[in-house]
């Protein structure tokens, strides 16, 4: 069957039988040959089958047995899909400029490689058996370490799936965007922001690989330099997990995850027996922990809250009993899960922060909420023992991915999905925690 050129595009009207099968290649061919048989079809069954085959012999390597196996192997072929293979590095999302909210400015290029998906894509993987992926993920993170350590600079909070470290970014002026969202944005102009969690989940990332398999003492050397860095520099402010661009603030997610590079920083030391200067780094991991005890927790509010000195919540901090920075029951973990749930939740679906409670950003308009918050929801509540609520809102989030089992950044109130589509970042956090519901219900 040959396709026909209409307009610019082409079509073809036919009918297919049980049993038929039809073949379309896209090729680029010489203007000269045009309407002559790339291939003929037993090649192109030929390249299905084997095509098939990879991707039936890839996903038979995911070890998760449990009550969600169907969602979490499409969470893992998707990942897979989002990797690029050179490097080993994994992208954030694979498209660009769809909107948080439809018709505001909260638009921005995902197609790059958040340092901050580190320790997040290392558990995953992990959990359910893709090691040669993890690896080449620890790869691409050793070579960004060894750069850091020659050029004496922090790391940046994200690369290009290459490597590169110029991500300047640029409005396009002549697109109107999703649904008139503009302006359509193309490369990330926070590549250069200070974000200090970035240290905590990528030492942490080490740790994790390090169990399955031991790193070497080069690599060592290179998280060395970085735990001494995050030693002198904690106490700066930052924009942040959520790349604010309002101004820098004392964020408590950004010093928890200080608290964790330091803290795995320490364990890898012993693990290892490697050199470090074990005296200061415990000095500073205990003087991190006391400092978000005291100036990040609000007697007013019973919870922890975004930034010191702020009233409004964030839902980041679920992360802190995952980090094995409190216990889960802790009464103050407890009652941050409460005022969590009462204040960033909407029909179990969980917003970052709320920007109408004082949670400033540096952006107009609204966004929808963030699925991957959801999902942290859904592990802090199973850390806590409250599984019966873990297993309702888990249920129903899965309702909202799509006919393929794809999830957005965001989902609207209403249910729209919004934002970067699919969100590796999502898919990570949902493989999580369906392993952790699942082995706590007794799986």
């Amino acid at each position: 069957m040959v396709l026909e050129t209409e307009g610019r595009g082409v079509s073809k009207d036919f009918l297919l039988r049980e049993g038929d099968t039809e073949h379309f290649i896209l090729w680029q061919t010489d203007p000269q040959e045009s309407g002559k048989p790339v291939c003929p079809v037993t090649d192109c069954m030929e390249s299905f089958d084997h095509t098939r085959a990879f991707w039936r012999g890839w996903i038979s390597k995911c070890t998760y047995q449990g009550r969600w196996r169907e969602q979490v192997q499409r969470s893992a072929l998707i990942l897979k899909l989002l990797t690029f293979e050179p490097s080993g590095s994994i992208v954030a999302a694979a498209t660009c400029s769809l909107p948080e909210g439809i018709g505001g400015e909260r638009n921005w290029d995902y197609r790059y490689t958040w340092i901050r998906d580190a320790s997040f894509t290392l558990y995953a993987l992990m959990r359910i058996g893709l090691y040669s992926e993890a690896e080449a993920f620890v790869g691409w993170i050793e070579k960004r370490c060894e750069e850091t350590a020659s050029e004496g600079s922090p790391l940046q909070i994200m690369y290009g799936i290459d490597g590169r470290h110029n991500l300047t970014e640029e409005e396009l002026g002549h697109l109107d965007g999703y649904m008139g969202s503009r302006p359509v944005r193309v490369g990330n102009g926070a590549y250069n922001q200070l974000q200090l969690d970035i240290y905590g989940e990528l030492i942490d990332s080490v740790y994790i690989f390090n169990k399955h398999e031991p790193i070497s003492y080069d690599f060592w050397i290179n998280v060395r330099k970085l735990t001494n860095w995050v030693c002198d520099n904690w106490h700066l402010k930052d924009e942040g997990i959520w790349e604010v661009r309002g101004g820098q603030q004392e964020f408590i997610y950004s010093k928890l995850m200080c608290w964790v590079a330091v803290d795995r920083g320490l364990r890898l030391a012993d693990k290892r027996s490697f050199p470090a200067d074990r005296e200061r780094w415990l000095e500073v991991r205990d003087q991190i922990r006391e400092e978000i005890m005291t100036k990040g927790w609000s007697e007013e509010r019973k919870a922890f809250v975004q930034a010191y000195g702020s009233k409004s919540l964030d839902a980041s901090n679920l992360l802190m009993p995952m980090m094995f920075f409190i216990a889960p029951k802790d009464p103050r973990m407890q009652s941050t899960l409460d005022a969590t749930m009462e204040d960033l939740v909407k029909d179990s679906l969980v917003f970052r922060y709320d920007v109408q409670e004082g949670a400033s950003d540096g952006l107009a308009g609204e966004e929808g909420t963030f699925s991957i918050c959801t999902f942290w929801l859904v592990e802090a509540l199973t850390r806590a023992g409250r599984t019966d609520d873990a297993t309702l809102i888990f249920e129903k989030m899965m309702g909202y991915a799509n006919q393929v089992g794809l999830f957005s950044e965001e989902i609207s109130v209403g249910g729209r999905a919004l934002g970067n589509t699919p969100q590796a970042f999502t898919h990570l956090s949902m493989i999580s925690a369906a392993f952790n519901l699942n082995r706590a219900l007794g799986g």
